[in-house]
């Protein structure tokens, strides 16, 4: 039986109540037993940690997520790009999202079929390290409907549909996406335009049900959110020009839908992007500074209604790369009307609940998993703070150190192959 106890940290617990002072002892992979006094945790047998006061809390969960993005504006690229270099690269994604401490992400389309499984099988079994993950292969568009041709899958009709869905399920994704609307960067693939019928989303979405996949829709214009939510979509992404029939449909599904609007693309498209050829004015006249004040509109209309929305989404491209994810909690209380409480409840509770897993993650709570993160700094007094990974000085995944506290050293992949596989990788 491993042991190990946290104390004199200051406990943010995600259950809605204000940061309190005490300890936390985790047995065999879950939280065993939480105190709110310090030194009064049970240690027997137990590493105990000092945290010296420092800020313990769930890790986050990015939302959306692909894991074979690699940081560059050749979007067609990722689509002739060999197999073996982007496997490689995806597995360099799934290590930065757990060094920057995410442990649970969800997969928002991969660039080739089977990218993302491979990844979540080679984390599962422990052969390289990362989040939990929910995997999804790539995104389907109806013919003339993709946002990028290469890595794009594509079908017409509902038996179409209906086959693409069943690919995905031989494959072994958690997940479906269906690439709905446009994307103004493309120049001819509008964000207010819409590619689906009512017949082909129904189509996917009850055959996904059936097998026991979940779908989640590019959706930036207000009829392909109309759509997803007559159809049972279950993660919107984007949902920028919603309108109010929109936000009634969403509050009238709150309880079973999720909103993860991916804001740090609108935000870093206008104000990243010119370093790779695509300036501020050229976004401005796509429509971009209309499209993101469009969806801070929207987006501050949902939380009041209390449907679900969860920072993460875009991660990956030249202007958005790998390891910048948390600036989407700061774009959440900057533009959103989140405070910082509510941000990190988005990113953790909310996060568990994306999962499936809201009875046993992304909580401090007894009989919960163990994913936690030991913050050198109060996120709820500047959100900020969780941009910068060396601030976070333990990461902690289903009681397992990937950041050690008493060396900082994060588990890489040689590590992780030493532990499982006996010898050592050559360097």
């Amino acid at each position: 039986m491993s042991a190990t106890v946290f104390t004199n940290v200051r406990i943010f617990d995600a259950t809605g109540t204000d940061p309190y002072t005490g300890d936390v002892r985790i047995v065999d992979g879950r939280i065993a037993e939480i105190t709110a006094h310090p030194d009064s945790v049970d240690r027997t047998g137990a590493r105990v940690i000092d945290g010296a006061g420092k800020f313990l809390m769930p890790a986050l969960c990015d939302a959306h997520t692909h894991f074979s993005w690699t940081n560059s504006a050749d979007l067609p690229g990722l689509g002739t790009m060999g197999v073996e270099e982007h496997t490689l690269l995806s597995a360099r994604s799934a290590l930065t999202y757990i060094d920057h401490g995410y442990t649970m992400c969800v997969g928002a389309a991969a660039a080739k079929p089977r990218l993302d499984v491979v990844i979540r099988n080679a984390i599962n079994s422990g052969q390289i390290p990362g989040p939990r993950y929910l995997a999804n292969c790539q995104e389907i568009a109806v013919t003339g409907g993709a946002l990028v041709n290469g890595i794009t899958a594509f079908a017409d009709g509902p038996e179409e549909m209906r086959k693409a869905v069943r690919h995905n399920v031989e494959l072994g994704a958690d997940l479906v996406k269906l690439s709905m609307s446009g994307e103004d960067i493309t120049g001819n693939q509008h964000a207010k335009d819409n590619y689906f019928s009512d017949e082909e989303t129904a189509a996917a979405v009850t055959e996904a049900h059936r097998r026991g996949l979940r779908v989640c829709s590019h959706a930036r214009s207000g009829e392909s959110v109309k759509m997803s939510l007559r159809n049972g979509v279950d993660i919107i992404y984007h949902a920028s020009f919603t309108d109010e029939e929109g936000l009634d449909m969403m509050e009238e599904q709150k309880d079973r839908i999720f909103v993860a609007p991916g804001i740090n693309w609108l935000v870093a498209t206008l104000e990243d992007a010119a370093e790779f050829g695509y300036p501020p004015e050229a976004a401005e006249a796509a429509g971009y500074r209309h499209e993101l004040e469009c969806a801070i509109e929207g987006l501050k209309k949902m939380k009041a209604r209390g449907i679900r929305v969860l920072p993460g989404g875009d991660y990956g491209f030249a202007w958005t790369p790998h390891g910048t994810y948390a600036r989407d909690l700061a774009h959440f209380v900057n533009l959103l009307d989140f405070s910082p409480k509510d941000a990190l409840l988005s990113a953790t509770k909310l996060g568990g609940e994306i999962m499936r897993m809201g009875d046993e993650l992304g909580q401090i709570r007894p009989g919960y998993y163990a994913d936690l993160i030991l913050i050198d700094g109060d996120p709820l007094a500047d959100i900020t703070v969780l941009q910068n990974k060396d601030r976070i000085v333990a990461i902690m995944k289903e009681g397992v150190f990937h950041k050690d506290p008493g060396t900082g050293v994060e588990r890489g992949i040689r590590e992780v192959d030493e532990i499982h596989h006996g010898s050592p990788v050559p360097a």
